[in-house]
C-alpha cells in the first residue's frame, strides 16, 4: 500500500517475512524522493544480523530447531530479534541532495530520532534524548544492537528506546529504525554463540542486558493501550506519521 503524508513523503505499508523486509527497498524508480515504509512482519521471528557481523555469533542449530530465520541486514550495528507484533519498525529512505541529507554520518539520523521523540511525546512519553555523539560502546554493543547507543538513537534515562542503523549509497540512505514493544533478552541471548571462555557468558548476562533497554509499552502513560500490541503499534504509527518533518 502507498499513500503520501507531509513533507512530500510516499508513505508504503509493507507487510512482509523479516527477510524479505529486509531485500533492497525502495524500488529504484522510487529513490529520488522521500520514502517511508511501516513494516509489519508476518511468518518467522527472525535473529537480525549487521552487515558486519558473522554467522559465528548464532547457535545455528538452535535457531533451526527453534524455527527462527537468521537475516543479515545491510546496515550495521549488532543483532536484533524481530518476530510478528514485537515491534514497531519504520524504515526511511533520504535521496542525496534532500534537505534531510546530511553528509556526517553522525549527523544524518539526528532529524529521525527526533521524529521518534516528538511522536512518542505526544503519546505521553517524557523525557526522552536523541544521541547527538558518536557510538557509546558497552561490553555487549558488538553483539547485540539495544546494547549500544549510535547516533540518532533514543534512549529514556539510560535505557535505549529506538535503534537506528544506516546504509548509504550513491543514491541516498536507507535508514532502519526501530522500538521494541518489550525488551527481553532472554530469546536473543539463547541464540548467540558466546566461547566457553567469553566473559559475558553466565548467570548474569540477562540481567546485564535486561538495564539497557526497555520497550515502549513499559513507558506509555495510556495503561489501556498496554493491553493491546496490535493498538500500540498503530498508535506509535500514526504519531509517527504526523510529525515527519
Amino acid at each position: 500500500m502507498t499513500g503520501a503524508a507531509g513533507g512530500g513523503w510516499s508513505v508504503e505499508r509493507r507487510v512482509d517475512t523479516v527477510r524479505a523486509l529486509l531485500t533492497p527497498w525502495p524500488a529504484p524508480t522510487h529513490r529520488r524522493s522521500r520514502v517511508v515504509s511501516l513494516c509489519t512482519v508476518e511468518g518467522p521471528d527472525a535473529l537480525v544480523l549487521g552487515s558486519t557481523q558473522t554467522l559465528d555469533v548464532v547457535d545455528r542449530g538452535r535457531a533451526a530447531h527453534e524455527g527462527v530465520d537468521v537475516v543479515r541486514r545491510s546496515s550495521g550495528g549488532g543483532a536484533v530479534w524481530v518476530g510478528p507484533g514485537a515491534q514497531v519498525w519504520l524504515d526511511a529512505w533520504i535521496p542525496r541532495g534532500d534537505p534531510l541529507w546530511h553528509d556526517d554520518v553522525i549527523a544524518s539520523s539526528w532529524w529521525l530520532g527526533e521524529t521518534w521523540v516528538k511522536a512518542l511525546d505526544e503519546l505521553g512519553v517524557a523525557p526522552l534524548l536523541v544521541h547527538r555523539g558518536r557510538a557509546l560502546r558497552t561490553e555487549w554493543s558488538d553483539i547485540v544492537c539495544f546494547a549500544g547507543i549510535g547516533p540518532g538513537e533514543v534512549t529514556k534515562g539510560p535505557a535505549k528506546v529506538v535503534g537506528i542503523a544506516q546504509r548509504r549509497t550513491r543514491d541516498g540512505a536507507r535508514l532502519h529504525s526501530m522500538a521494541m514493544l518489550s525488551w527481553h533478552p532472554t530469546a536473543l541471548l539463547s541464540l548467540l554463540a558466546l566461547g566457553a571462555d567469553d566473559s559475558r557468558r553466565g548467570p548474569g548476562a540477562d540481567d546485564v542486558l535486561s538495564s539497557v533497554a526497555t520497550g515502549i509499552s513499559d513507558i506509555l502513560p495510556t495503561r489501556s493501550l498496554h493491553r493491546d500490541g496490535a493498538m500500540i503499534v498503530a498508535t506509535v504509527e500514526d504519531a509517527l506519521l504526523s510529525t515527519l518533518p
